[in-house]
């Protein structure tokens, strides 16, 4: 769903503006191909435009915070309080920002819960519904005129993320998708902080490898995938925080 030069489908249109971009996505994979993290995070913030960081201040948040941190505390940090996340998430969120100096922290919204979710219904009805209401919509108006955006996506997580690069156009938008962390397996995660001595999210060490919104995650066993708490026993694995032709969409399983 993300295309960088050279493997956009056959007859897909592309407008002058996607090439242009994937065009800049190929060459930025090409300038950083064995470059670390923290290269890929300061050429995307100085190099690629205006740039966001886009973080749930979950299990590894905190890597790309202090990397976005250490480079420039002014970043901006799009944050979207689904106000269905956990209390613990919401002090964290707190407490990171104060303890690395993020300076630029914008807390994102639905303006719309109480007319298209008065009771609070979706969450077990329709959880696409949910997710799209909660976080996609409001995190794509939040995205408007900016280049692109900072995740920490990982190949590692799924399998729909096993072929991630550092940079990928997003479809429909004009902006690009840059994935820092995309190389990293979880025992680099885990060395990048402890060597920081960074905080970890309280409800790590309760089982939560992976963090989202309360009523949709679960703690995760031994053995099992770190995603694997994520709307467990349903047919997915993304919030739908993604677009493809300009409509957003779910993807995943």
């Amino acid at each position: 769903m993300f295309h960088t030069a050279g493997n956009t489908p056959a007859g897909e249109p592309v407008s002058p503006r996607d090439r242009e971009l994937a065009a800049k996505a190929e060459a930025l994979n090409a300038r950083f191909r064995h470059h670390s993290a923290t290269s890929v995070m300061e050429g995307a913030l100085k190099d690629a435009g205006h740039i966001a960081l886009v973080s749930s201040f979950g299990a590894e948040s905190v890597v790309l915070l202090h990397m976005a941190a250490v480079i420039d505390p002014m970043t901006p940090v799009v944050f979207v309080d689904t106000e269905l996340l956990f209390t613990e998430t919401l002090i964290y969120q707190q407490e990171v920002s104060e303890r690395l100096g993020l300076r630029n922290v914008r807390i994102i919204r639905a303006d719309d819960i109480a007319e298209k979710d008065p009771y609070g219904a979706l969450k077990f009805s329709d959880k696409d519904a949910c997710c799209t209401l909660r976080k996609t919509v409001p995190l794509q108006k939040a995205l408007a005129g900016y280049d692109g955006w900072i995740t920490g996506r990982k190949r590692f997580q799924s399998g729909t993320r096993a072929a991630l690069d550092f940079f990928e156009v997003e479809d429909g938008t004009g902006r690009l998708k840059i994935n820092p962390l995309a190389h990293w397996a979880p025992e680099d995660v885990r060395a990048y902080m402890d060597e920081n001595r960074l905080p970890r999210h309280p409800l790590v060490a309760k089982g939560y490898p992976s963090i989202g919104c309360a009523p949709c995650t679960s703690p995760v066993k031994e053995g099992e995938d770190p995603r694997a708490g994520r709307w467990r026993g349903e047919n997915k694995e993304e919030c739908g925080i993604h677009v493809v032709d300009g409509q957003m969409v779910r993807t995943g399983a």
